[in-house]
């Protein structure tokens, strides 16, 4: 990919309106990618219409425009890409590297450890479903051994799948695609290069390089930022209710993001515009701490 030109993307997802935290990487993201010449691409990781708030999308994307991110092409949906997911899981299942599960979440929970992100599934299904019962989900056979994923921040990150997570779900047993299967399938096909994100998904990583690998396709490059928290040390998310951010005060949050990011603009650098100018002549990621950052209060 050395040849190729840098191309990064934001991947939000509708289940909530933008945080602190998402601005942040969002921020991040959008900065490396210019500093670098490339392209920054936006995209609506919409694949869980029972968890997603009527009118988000179109919330997060004016948010983004209000604070001045400009991104390159129109605008991503995944809701509207299941035919290149359903063609990735018929190139896995018929290289026999997926398989049809028919374990219920009891049923692995029942008879399963703990892992890394939940439980380890303990390969049931990997010769068949028992007679009489028809699979549900799909699974990625993985192969033992640890994956490591060489972060632009993080530094190296080991994790061995089959010990830690186990053989994982590509299409879910209730019709949705997975994130692990859905993510690498889009940032694939829009020709992603780089992936700057939170920490927080670098233990999903492996896994993802794992899709890569099983459909033959060239990984990009990985830099997951630090994770915002809050007074509590949790993670700011919508789970967590971190309040949504405000387009009134753009600058000065958008100043906030910056601080957090190890970049501090000096005063009189106060408009959107200053602040975008000065952060484009300024930017390098050496200056990015590691994390995990805690969010100061207003």
């Amino acid at each position: 990919m050395s040849n190729a030109i840098y191309r990064g993307r934001f991947a939000p997802s509708p289940t909530g309106l933008l945080h602190a935290g998402s601005l942040s990487t969002a921020v991040g993201s959008y900065l490396e990618a210019r500093s670098r010449g490339g392209e920054w691409l936006l995209r609506m990781e919409d694949l869980d219409p029972p968890r997603e708030v009527p009118g988000a999308a179109d919330d997060i994307l004016r948010t983004l425009e209000a604070f001045g991110f400009e991104w390159d092409g129109e605008v991503a949906y995944q809701s509207r890409r299941h035919g290149l997911y359903r063609a990735a899981l018929e190139r896995l299942a018929a290289s026999g590297q997926a398989y049809a599960c028919c374990c219920t979440r009891k049923e692995i929970a029942a008879h399963a450890r703990r892992g890394l992100d939940g439980y380890v599934y303990p390969g049931t299904c990997r010769r068949g479903c028992p007679d009489g019962r028809e699979g549900r989900a799909w699974r990625l056979a993985v192969a033992e051994g640890d994956a490591v994923v060489d972060d632009r921040l993080q530094g190296a990150y080991r994790q061995d799948l089959a010990r830690d997570i186990g053989d994982f779900v590509l299409l879910r047993a209730d019709g949705f695609w997975a994130y692990q299967l859905a993510v690498v399938v889009d940032d694939a096909e829009q020709g992603v290069t780089d992936i700057v994100r939170g920490a927080d998904l670098l233990v999903s990583t492996p896994r993802q390089l794992a899709v890569y690998d099983a459909l033959g396709l060239p990984a990009p490059g990985y830099c997951h930022l630090p994770v915002l928290t809050n007074a509590a040390g949790e993670k700011l998310s919508k789970q967590t209710l971190a309040p949504a951010i405000s387009t009134g005060d753009a600058a000065r949050q958008l100043r906030a993001a910056l601080e957090l990011l190890g970049h501090v603009p000096p005063a009189g650098c106060e408009s959107l515009d200053d602040l975008w100018s000065w952060t484009a002549a300024n930017w390098s990621l050496s200056r990015v701490p590691a994390g995990p950052l805690q969010l100061p209060h207003s």
